[in-house]
């Protein structure tokens, strides 16, 4: 099996005065502003760091859903949040890393199992595999 999605941005300007729109192929983004000023400055509009920890806390979620489906449990709620930190680097920038932090009420698991399905769902999903910054997880099960 093999999906292929896509995004577009468009940036009007150069630099710090410049402004973008990012849209998905899908049409769950269309023509969201992004920019320097919603990158580093809280401006209403979006950013690529905010998409990527989306991306891997949806990724990563599906993926510790699938094990878990897998490992016979059957109802359950995940929510997980992903921190993606954007640092200063020489000239530019790189992002470092991605924290998630997983809420799990799972019917009829233990913790230690849950949390090895999760450190393995966090470890193969395809964003962490994609991303090459450290990648954490924090867990809170609730039984």
């Amino acid at each position: 099996m093999k999906t292929v999605n896509k995004g577009s941005a468009r940036y009007e300007g150069l630099g710090k005065d410049g402004k973008g729109h990012v849209s998905t192929g899908s049409g769950a983004l269309k023509d969201q502003p992004y920019g320097f000023a919603t990158r580093f400055e809280g401006a209403p509009g979006t950013n690529p760091e905010e998409l990527i920890a989306a991306a891997h806390a949806s990724c990563f979620t599906m993926a510790l859903s699938f094990a878990l489906a897998r490992a016979g449990h059957e109802q359950g709620t995940l929510e997980t949040e992903a921190k993606v930190t954007l640092e200063k680097e020489g000239d530019g920038f790189t992002v470092t890393r991605s924290d998630l932090t997983l809420t799990g009420r799972v019917e009829g698991i233990g913790r230690e199992e849950f949390e090895k399905l999760a450190a393995e769902a966090k470890a193969n999903c395809p964003i962490s595999k994609l991303l090459k910054a450290e990648i954490t997880l924090e867990t809170t099960f609730e039984g």
